[in-house]
């Protein structure tokens, strides 16, 4: 299809001059309003406004101005169909074959903090209705919503003498519906916030693609990384100085490492295998921290991924000594440290800038003919902390209590973890029972070298019978973090009570599957 009339209407105008010169050099006549007219005008571009075209004025500020028949008639006009021929010549009515469309930036808006009014003024009408009827129509006309695709078009004119190739018009067609969709799930989301209503009757979920990953979870699948809402302070705004690129398995682990040390207001440093760490630990710098945690589980952590909540120093890289590692992620590297990862060559390094504490968002999971869609587990402790024993935590083993707990929150149910002294000596994850997580976490304390005795214990949920607390007992832990809620508490608390062993209960689970 030819194109003789282009509009063009656009809040992002990067590339647009090129692109409109280039229209105007084909001999295109340009239809456009507000801005972008001027912007075209300023540039020496001819252009004719939308209101002399149509012989009607923009009115109620703007908000009506392209929803007019001359406008929706000359794009959504079968070219081919001899009524529809017939009502454009009856209505004066010019075909439009190109549209040039980016909705208002209402998204932007609402990452400002504007006001409730600022914020509708920003939602766009009739930029996607102009949107939807361009790609319904796409066999005749072509649309564009990305400053990327301009390349695209301009060069498929050169190549067809002014025209575009219905296979590409078909690609944009898919793109803007992609583009109106997003935007009303954005403005779908944000609308039932302001109403408090986290689970409407019909849910939208979008997101933007970040990049194609080479594939997913293993080689036969196919797989890429979208961004969803605002992306400040998360692993998705990281950027990646150094390393081939990430894969969907490194991007996974990298989130849960993430996640769990951006927890800690101590120096942290996190280690992760298979999303699950492997070994966790505060201390005064990230060079004690590290030391600490690859104790918990060197032979897990080779190969693994690795996170901090302080920047890298040269001094961090030289105690990772030869230790593999697939990813490091942290807030920010010295220029020292830099230099001296370089030789790490396969080491895909991302900065993250500022760790803000995660705040409370909705997560999705999907299951089988839909998903599930929840609160994330944004909470570690109630206000309270109940001791339920005769016996008392002191106050170190109370905060490696509260650090083993926030652990729990972020390994596989059922969950186990031991802690001493600002780190973990022993987690038990994902088994199918509470007490086999118990006893694969004080097994590998041992395999470690490390001495469970006088160590605490969390557990992610309540304990179902007392076995789990004869067998901490038989392991020297001195205290216990757990949930309660158990048909069998008292059991549970008298067998604490029997050997010593200080319990408290948070009224918290933290279930992870």
């Amino acid at each position: 299809m030819t194109i003789k009339r282009a509009l063009i209407s656009v809040s992002d105008k990067t590339g647009l001059l090129d692109f409109a010169k280039f229209l105007d050099s084909q001999g295109v006549l340009i239809l456009s309003t507000g801005g972008t007219a001027k912007a075209l005008r300023d540039a020496g571009i001819k252009v004719t406004e939308v209101s002399d075209h149509t012989g009607f004025p923009e009115i109620m500020d703007g908000r009506v101005k392209t929803l007019h028949p001359k406008i929706h008639g000359g794009i959504l006009a079968v070219r081919n169909n001899d009524s529809h021929k017939k009502a454009l010549g009856e209505h004066d009515i010019a075909t439009i074959d190109l549209v040039t469309i980016n909705l208002y930036p209402f998204e932007e808006t609402v990452k400002k903090g504007a006001d409730f009014a600022t914020c509708i003024e920003n939602i766009d009408i009739g930029g996607p209705s102009m949107v939807r009827s361009a790609a319904k129509n796409h066999e005749f006309v072509t649309i564009i919503t990305n400053p990327d695709d301009y390349e695209t078009v301009m060069q498929e004119m050169k190549d067809n003498k002014g025209a575009t190739t219905l296979k590409t018009r078909k690609l944009l067609a898919a793109k803007a519906y992609s583009k109106t969709a997003s935007y009303d799930a954005a403005i779908s989301a944000w609308f039932n916030g302001q109403n408090e209503n986290p689970f409407p009757q019909n849910l939208a979920i979008a997101g933007s693609l970040k990049q194609s990953l080479h594939y997913g979870e293993n080689p036969h699948q196919s797989a890429a990384f979208y961004t969803s809402g605002n992306i400040k302070g998360t692993l998705a705004a990281a950027k990646q100085v150094q390393g081939s690129e990430l894969s969907y398995n490194n991007l996974n682990d990298a989130s849960a490492a993430f996640e769990l040390v951006r927890e800690f207001d101590q120096p942290a440093v996190v280690i992760v295998k298979h999303a699950n760490p492997c070994g966790v630990a505060v201390g005064k710098n990230i060079v004690e921290a590290f030391t600490k945690a690859l104790a918990c589980d060197p032979v897990s952590a080779y190969g693994g991924i690795i996170a901090t909540n302080r920047p890298i120093t040269e001094e961090f890289c030289e105690a990772l000594g030869k230790l593999f590692l697939e990813v490091m992620i942290a807030p920010d590297a010295d220029k020292q440290a830099l230099e001296k990862l370089t030789s790490r060559k396969k080491l895909k390094l991302l900065l993250s800038g500022d760790m803000v504490k995660p705040e409370v968002k909705m997560t999705v999971k999907t299951i089988s003919g839909g998903f599930l869609y929840q609160e994330d587990d944004t909470i570690i402790l109630k206000d309270e902390i109940k001791p339920v024993t005769k016996i008392k935590a002191d106050k170190a083993h109370l905060d490696d209590l509260v650090f083993a707990f926030t652990i729990a929150k972020h390994v596989k149910s059922n969950t186990i973890v031991l802690a001493k002294n600002g780190a973990t000596i022993g987690i038990g994850a994902g088994q199918m029972s509470r007490i086999d997580s118990t006893r694969i976490a004080c097994w590998k304390a041992k395999e470690a070298g490390l001495e469970t005795a006088g160590c605490v214990l969390a557990s992610d949920a309540f304990f179902p019978f007392a076995d789990n607390v004869e067998m901490a007992a038989q392991a020297g832990i001195k205290a216990i973090i757990q949930p309660g809620g158990s048909m069998r508490d008292a059991e549970v608390i008298e067998a604490a009570d029997k050997h010593n062993i200080a319990m408290l209960f948070t009224a918290i689970r933290h279930f992870r599957h």
